[in-house]
């Protein structure tokens, strides 16, 4: 059995990783908010858990659990003359949000990695 192959810490571990691409295609976005015609991206992935069995999972048991994620390209929006779609305010909030989601992420892990310090400390 490994010491991090629990259903717990994957999903953290999957949520660290989509967070980092949500952050690159927030930075994508900003870093484009001057380009024409340049439409806005978004990465979708909250609350959308998948339940699958692995090759190996009916005859063990394990469930692998699954974050799954969509990019979105925004084609309906057009908020400058441009035809760029945009909004440095929008996306700096969302950029921030994410940001705190992935710190509190890394806080849960930490808190398990301490408990897992103590219990190997009183054995």
């Amino acid at each position: 059995m490994a010491l991090f192959d629990y259903t717990s810490f994957r999903i953290m571990e999957q949520g660290i990783s989509l967070l980092s691409q949500q952050q690159n295609i927030i930075a994508h976005n900003i870093a484009n908010q001057d380009t024409p015609d340049y439409k806005c991206k978004y990465l979708y992935f909250a609350g959308v858990l998948k339940e699958q069995m692995d090759k190996n999972g009916e005859a063990t048991g394990k469930k692998r659990i699954e974050l799954e994620s969509t990019i979105y390209v925004d084609d309906n929006t057009k908020d400058q003359p441009d035809g760029n779609n945009v909004d440095a305010d929008t996306q700096q909030a969302l950029f921030a949000k994410n940001a705190i989601q992935y710190e509190a992420i890394i806080n849960q892990m930490n808190a398990e990695f301490n408990m897992m310090r103590v219990a190997m400390r009183r054995t």
